[in-house]
């Protein structure tokens, strides 16, 4: 007999893409479809459409969906046994939306097995084109729904986050202000998240509790639609978007037409889907304390926070493996682009003669200190250079290892100050486990190690949305008894230990960093 698997899916910006893995938790069968190449008809470039307002980013609906049928008949065509998947779970690209036309849960109920999904659900959709999170067309409607609840401090206390041009409720508000003869179509709106797993269980699936919070409209404390928020945004918008769930929530068996025309079994269960960031936490398999940083073009920070304080810089959202903690997500837009800068005009372009300039100035950089800010930066909104001497003078330039460090721990530094601010605090157990293109960088690992007085470790995340997904499935299907997910993935490959905290460097990087760092 075969033995079970579990799928993951990732409906993400540029393409969509599947994991199988077994009880083993080994990767068995991967595969993709990409937007641009495989679906040239829908013209997107990335994945997307850029209007001509260059603020207003959209992706088609119906793509989504013939992807799914692409990526499903690749997998027939292969042998995949689709009878021994016990479980599926999924992540979508998060704060995009999807509005479903009224009459379209018995179309989705009763498509027909002998037409690909993406015909049998051609007419349902009120908008044909989704906003996506690259989407800035919103500016007035977060005014008005921060004006609404009594400011971005307050409408953060409430949802985790000011307000976002990106995050879904000012996009509702978007589309009910300008076109509410179409919000008035519409029945049901999804996010990309629960969309997608729409399609599996041939049902409106609920917007899960993690997704959900990055739409500005979910109370995150006690997991429910905020009234003020609500109202703000669009008129019968609780009975449109439906209850929000947990995570870990199954949400029902598969639909009759993936039974008839791919051969699932009927048992095959459908765990809630979640936002890609949420789902890429449970890829990464943080814990309590942990800190996941990827440091590519820009840096990106996951925390597991159990007593959050949400700040006008970041975000805060539900735990999706953890109902009772919370992740924060920092971005910071002055990442790799800014390293390669300094790498050019301080060691001659070479990350080998750069780490030595590390290696040849020691922890705290006998106080001096810099921000570096070529492009407008989102955490703290500043832009330029800002250099700062011992004595707390700012100066216009430092010699040459100086500025190489002056980067590498200011670039750290703030990101342990702003994830103080949220209320993050270094654990005896904390690990940080670093991804990206600078963590192959032994010497810039080290200083992260010495600012945040921690261990750091590598992972592989090549496909940490779709592994965590498939994760996520295992564990939906165990999580009502409260078995933990690091209970569930206790096989999966373990991080990589790559650098331990200098002795003595806390002295250098005083706890909180908060009340001791000069600001730009």
């Amino acid at each position: 007999m075969a033995a079970p698997s579990f799928l993951g899916w990732d409906f993400s910006t540029q393409q969509l893409k599947v994991i199988a893995i077994d009880e083993h938790l080994r990767v068995i069968y991967e595969d993709n479809v990409n937007f641009d190449k495989d679906l040239p008809e829908f013209k997107t470039q990335g994945g997307a459409h850029v209007h001509g307002d260059r603020l207003t980013v959209t992706s088609p609906v119906l793509m989504w969906v013939k992807a799914l049928d692409m990526i499903l008949e690749k997998m027939k065509s292969s042998g995949f046994n689709f009878s021994q998947v016990r479980a599926l779970s999924g992540a979508g690209q998060q704060h995009g939306s999807v509005y479903w036309k009224k009459g379209s849960i018995q179309i989705l109920k009763n498509a027909s097995p002998k037409l690909p999904l993406h015909q049998a659900l051609k007419a349902c959709f009120a908008i044909s084109d989704s906003p996506i999170w690259m989407d800035s067309s919103t500016a007035s409607q977060c005014s008005a729904l921060e004006n609404a609840v009594g400011g971005a401090q307050r409408l953060a206390n409430i949802t985790g986050s000011r307000a976002y041009e990106r995050f879904t409720g000012n996009q509702i508000a978007k589309i009910y202000n300008q076109n509410p003869e179409v919000y008035a179509q519409t029945e049901r709106i999804s996010l990309v998240s629960s969309f997608a797993a729409s399609l599996f269980l041939g049902a409106y699936a609920p917007i899960d509790y993690s997704d959900g919070s990055g739409m500005n409209l979910l109370q995150i404390w006690d997991k429910s639609w905020s009234a003020s928020c609500l109202d703000a945004c669009a008129p019968e918008l609780v009975e449109k978007l439906g209850n929000p769930v947990p995570s870990h929530s199954v949400l029902g068996s598969i639909s009759p037409y993936y039974i008839q025309r791919y051969g699932f079994s009927p048992d095959c269960k459908i765990v809630a889907f979640t936002g890609d960031n949420p789902a890429s936490l449970a890829g990464m398999r943080l814990e309590e304390g942990d800190i996941a940083i990827s440091l590519g073009t820009s840096d990106t920070l996951f925390l597991w926070i159990r007593e959050p304080t949400p700040a006008l810089e970041g975000h805060i959202l539900c735990n999706p493996v953890d109902s009772q903690t919370y992740m924060a997500l920092l971005c910071f837009k002055n990442g790799s682009l800014m390293r390669e800068r300094i790498r050019n005009e301080c060691a001659s372009g070479s990350w080998d003669e750069f780490s030595k300039a590390l290696s040849s100035t020691v922890a705290g950089n006998n106080g001096n200190l810099g921000f570096y800010f070529d492009v407008m930066e989102i955490t703290p909104e500043a832009v330029g250079v800002h250099r700062f001497n011992s004595d707390n003078q700012k100066v216009l330039n430092f010699p040459k290892e100086v500025e190489i460090r002056a980067l590498i721990e200011g670039q750290f530094m703030a990101k342990r100050i702003h994830a103080e601010k949220l209320g993050y605090k270094v654990m005896p157990q904390t690990r940080i486990l670093a991804t990206g293109g600078a963590s192959h960088n032994k010497k810039i690992l080290q200083v992260l190690s010495d600012v945040f007085n921690a261990p750091v470790y590598t992972i592989d995340t090549a496909n940490s949305a779709c592994l965590g997904s498939a994760y996520r499935a295992i564990h939906g299907l165990v999580a009502e008894t409260n078995v933990p997910l690091a209970d569930v993935v206790k096989l999966a490959p373990e991080p990589r230990l790559a650098v331990t905290p200098t002795a003595g460097a806390e002295e250098c990087y005083p706890i909180p960093l908060t009340t001791t760092c000069r600001r730009p």
